[in-house]
């Protein structure tokens, strides 16, 4: 009877493995994938269910047009409503009316501009948006995905009743391996099950929070859930740094940028602080349409390179003293980021003399010590290298209502 049941196991991709008597599944998620935290776009905060292969393969040509894909952007993600139906045996096929060249096809123009194509699912019976989930049929889907060239995949939480959300997304994980093809999982459980407890060899990102709202500072009440404003989400992360790492993020979500509620301020501080936080950057406006002032935002890069920083250490709050934050970020080779957040609505005054104020990461043990050692500062959102300032001199600047100013501190030789 255990060989039968090995052989039909094998058979239908209910197991990596046999070891033995016993049946081992590979749980662990592909390595070496998401070693910095993922650039790209998505599709849901623009435009929710409204897409179709044209406009992604438009959000394709702009990321190149635009600069953003040199500047490091990826991924073109296409999130909830591509689904159709599942065939007699049970694979999913995109939307004919929506996608009816096929998802192979739009893979293929996708890579052919030097990114790679994301997709969504869900662990549920159903998507968000009442599409086929993918709950009974995870091996079929991971193998479908891998068929088509998919290189990431977003898998949400919705209609997920009676699932445990750790068992959930081991299972999509050994899906996605015994298909064979790389794919980055980007866990979108919203934090709820702790997943940056459990989530390090399952998938290279998680959400931390529900979903993002476009405003700075505000809580959009929908009854029987909430979405959050940028400053809501940033204190969601507190106490969350020391589960992040190269191959291992957390996910505050998408960047609400360009999508025309926030401030000229209030986007370079949205943008700053993911930076900061080695969290995913992933634009979620129309990529086609946005004008100069969002474009230098998302592609300021002396902000992403803090972002990107290969040591992959997440940020921290140093101190918040009436709406003023400082917020401090230990890079590669020694050297520091320093963000002055003002989320107040006046302006607010920074006198910041470093010699007094050593900052101690708790979490990683990196330390500074301005009496001994002297950085260079460079304010990464003004472009103006400061020259001869350094951290022997107090440092003196005024930050803007829901703004933000960010210092590269370098070690001078």
């Amino acid at each position: 009877m255990k060989k039968l049941i090995t052989a039909l196991c094998l058979a239908t991709g209910l197991t990596g493995f046999a070891q033995g008597n016993n049946y081992v599944q590979d749980y662990t998620k592909y390595q070496n994938l998401a070693l910095t935290p993922p650039m790209g776009w998505n599709s849901w905060n623009k435009f929710a269910c409204n897409v179709d292969e044209k406009m992604i393969m438009q959000m394709a040509d702009a990321m190149v047009a635009t600069g953003m894909r040199d500047a490091g952007y990826t991924y073109i993600n296409i999130d909830d409503c591509w689904h159709g139906e599942r065939d007699a045996q049970g694979f999913i096929h995109p939307d004919a009316k929506r996608f009816p060249s096929g998802m192979k096809a739009l893979a293929d123009y996708v890579h052919s501009k030097g990114l790679k194509l994301g997709i969504y699912s869900d662990a549920g019976s159903q998507t968000c948006g009442g599409r086929p989930g993918s709950r009974g049929f995870e091996f079929q889907d991971a193998q479908q995905y891998a068929a088509w060239g998919i290189d990431y995949l977003k898998y949400d939480w919705c209609n997920t009743e009676g699932l445990r959300a750790e068992g959930a997304y081991k299972t999509i994980t050994a899906a996605l391996k015994k298909a064979g093809r790389p794919i980055v999982l980007s866990i979108c459980e919203w934090g709820a099950d702790k997943p940056w407890e459990w989530g390090q060899n399952v998938g290279h990102l998680w959400r931390t929070t529900g979903d993002i709202y476009n405003c700075f500072d505000c809580i959009e009440d929908h009854g029987t859930w909430k979405s959050w404003g940028v400053m809501q989400i940033v204190d969601m992360q507190k106490d969350l740094r020391k589960y992040a790492g190269p191959g291992h993020w957390n996910d505050p979500d998408m960047l609400e940028i360009g999508n025309g509620k926030l401030t000229p301020g209030e986007n370079r501080a949205h943008f700053t602080l993911w930076a900061m936080l080695a969290a995913p950057l992933i634009a979620g406006n129309d990529l086609r349409t946005m004008d100069a002032e969002t474009l230098e935002v998302l592609t300021n890069k002396e902000v992403i390179a803090l972002n990107q920083d290969k040591q992959g250490t997440q940020g921290f709050k140093v101190s918040a003293t009436d709406g003023l934050e400082v917020w401090a970020k230990p890079l590669q080779g020694g050297d520091w980021a320093i963000a002055f957040l003002n989320r107040g609505t006046v302006n607010k005054t920074v006198d910041f003399d470093w010699s007094n104020n050593e900052i101690k990461d708790v979490d990683f043990g990196f330390s500074t010590n301005f009496a001994t050692t002297t950085y260079s500062l460079k304010n990464l959102w003004d472009k103006k290298d400061k020259g001869t300032a350094t951290t022997k001199k107090a440092f003196k600047t005024m930050v803007p209502a829901h703004d933000v100013v960010v210092l590269r501190l370098t070690k001078k030789k």
